[in-house]
């Protein structure tokens, strides 16, 4: 039944007061903003120019330009140049069963030095690989990878989550007593 009313409808169209056919396609009714009149338009098959973006100038499948949330902010010359002018990061990850600290270029993201307690060297030598004494050598280790790569100096800021204290400050504390100058940022 319904399928015999689409094909009539379909067939026959629909007539206005004036006689002439209105034809059946779908339309959409649109405004446009900056006019604020309201006009209708056929849609398109494959209508990328139905999905415009807030400005209505470009199709969605553009790239936006992003957008700063703050564009009064100012980056400071420091922030722009502590890649260069500090190169070297410090990274220790302490989990329930080993600890992992290693040194990295920043500005190339090249591993300088490394060392866990889940090596060969140091596994066999270990009666825990997640306790003080692992973590200082742990740092001993590092340090003297460091110096072989002719790196003295890095810097350090813990994660969200680690507190400065315990077992990173053991392998922290290890890596300055061994000849390496780190600077510790706190937040």
């Amino acid at each position: 039944m319904l399928k015999n009313l689409a094909c009539d409808f379909l067939g026959k169209g629909l007539f206005n007061n004036g006689g002439s056919k209105i034809r059946p396609y779908l339309y959409l009714l649109t405004s446009n903003i900056h006019s604020g009149q309201p006009h209708s338009m056929p849609r398109s098959f494959f209508g990328v120019e139905d999905y415009l973006d807030d400005d209505n100038s470009r199709p969605y499948t553009y790239q936006k330009e992003k957008k700063s949330k703050n564009p009064q902010k100012h980056i400071s010359f420091k922030q722009r140049t502590i890649a260069y002018m500090e190169p070297f990061t410090l990274d220790v990850f302490i989990s329930k069963r080993f600890v992992q600290a290693s040194i990295t270029h920043r500005v190339t993201c090249k591993q300088v030095a490394v060392s866990g307690t889940n090596s060969k060297d140091i596994k066999a030598a270990l009666k825990s690989r997640c306790d003080i004494p692992a973590c200082l050598a742990v740092g001993r280790i590092l340090a003297d990878r460091a110096r072989e790569a002719d790196v003295y100096t890095a810097s350090y800021t813990p994660r969200d989550r680690d507190k400065f204290e315990g077992k990173i400050r053991a392998v922290v504390q290890s890596i300055i007593d061994n000849g390496i100058d780190i600077k510790v940022y706190l937040d």
